[in-house]
């Protein structure tokens, strides 16, 4: 069984405990502690510990009472809750990805996880087949907290050697559970409306397109990236990830090759000026060089799949 001592923060999270349950069956359930702010273990599935990302002095005991060799920071506030409280949000962003950079390097960990995201691209990024490399100016806090971890991410690689390695995601979409606080959240709650055959109503306009992706091609992805030779990683800030483009509109067309009487109504709100100011499209052509990345799931394997869990789901 692996060697390896994994940390994961943020576990309870719509990525957080798919990955966990992963993880475990990679390194073996006693390998790796989940934790997270909440005192409730929700996969029900130790070891889990409470662990607030602030408390730097918790941090560091944890790390050293289970000799921890790898750390998957998992933590964050997204996107559209994290306007509510900017200041809060670039704490818990920002200064918990520091804390564990300073762990990292003061405990010699041997490598870490830091997830970025599509929301570091703004304005000045071109919106179709956005390229590895661009000009960073994000509209929200979340975006500004995730460009700036990147470059400190780099930083500690350049002046410590630190083994850190992150990807940029786009939406995610799974039926493990309902995310929370995120733009692209539409892509989760639409399927659940499905299947309950009630009509959805769309925070978005039907014609914003964003990039996507299937929760078992991101968890692969995050999972292949921390197992490639260190030697194989020439990006230190973060992968662009892509898997799929699409919007509200084709979306629901998907749905309705499978249930065709689904109804949508379109009501957009804040979340679509936050929606707009990011990329429709990823040139992930770095990511699929380097460590050889490459999607399973387009639009319709996804929706196929999705209705098939949350069908199993809903009538269990």
């Amino acid at each position: 069984m692996s060697k390896d001592k994994i940390l994961i923060t943020g576990a309870n999270g719509q990525l957080g405990r798919v990955l966990a349950t992963e993880l475990r069956k990679v390194h073996g359930k006693e390998n790796v502690l989940a934790t997270d702010i909440s005192t409730t273990d929700i996969l029900n599935n130790s070891p889990y510990e409470f662990l607030d990302i602030m408390n730097v002095m918790r941090l560091e005991e944890i790390v050293d009472e289970h000799q921890i060799t790898q750390i998957y920071h998992m933590a964050a506030i997204l996107s559209a809750s994290g306007e509510w409280n900017p200041m809060k949000t670039w704490k818990v962003n920002f200064d918990g990805h520091l804390s564990i950079l300073e762990i990292a390097e003061k405990f010699q960990i041997e490598k870490v996880f830091f997830p970025s995201t599509i929301a570091v691209f703004g304005t000045t990024t071109p919106r179709e087949n956005t390229p590895q490399h661009v000009p960073l100016m994000p509209s929200t806090v979340y975006g500004i907290s995730k460009s700036t971890g990147e470059l400190w991410s780099n930083y500690y690689h350049d002046r410590y050697g630190t083994d850190i390695r992150s990807v940029r995601y786009p939406g995610i979409i799974g039926y493990q559970s309902l995310p929370s606080g995120g733009t692209t959240d539409y892509a989760v709650e639409i399927y659940h409306a499905a299947i309950k055959g009630e009509e959805y109503e769309c925070f978005l306009a039907e014609d914003t397109r964003l990039p996507m992706m299937y929760m078992s091609d991101a968890i692969r992805a995050t999972i292949e990236l921390m197992q490639v030779d260190k030697e194989n990683i020439n990006i230190r800030t973060s992968y662009n990830l892509s898997a799929m483009s699409f919007t509200p509109g084709e979306i629901t067309e998907s749905i309705r090759k499978f249930i065709p009487d689904f109804k949508i109504k379109y009501k957009p709100d804040h979340r679509q000026d936050i929606a707009a100011s990011w990329t429709e499209s990823i040139d992930d052509s770095m990511a699929r060089r380097d460590w050889g990345w490459k999607e399973e799931y387009d639009l319709d394997a996804m929706t196929e799949d999705m209705i098939k869990n949350l069908r199993l789901q809903f009538d269990s």
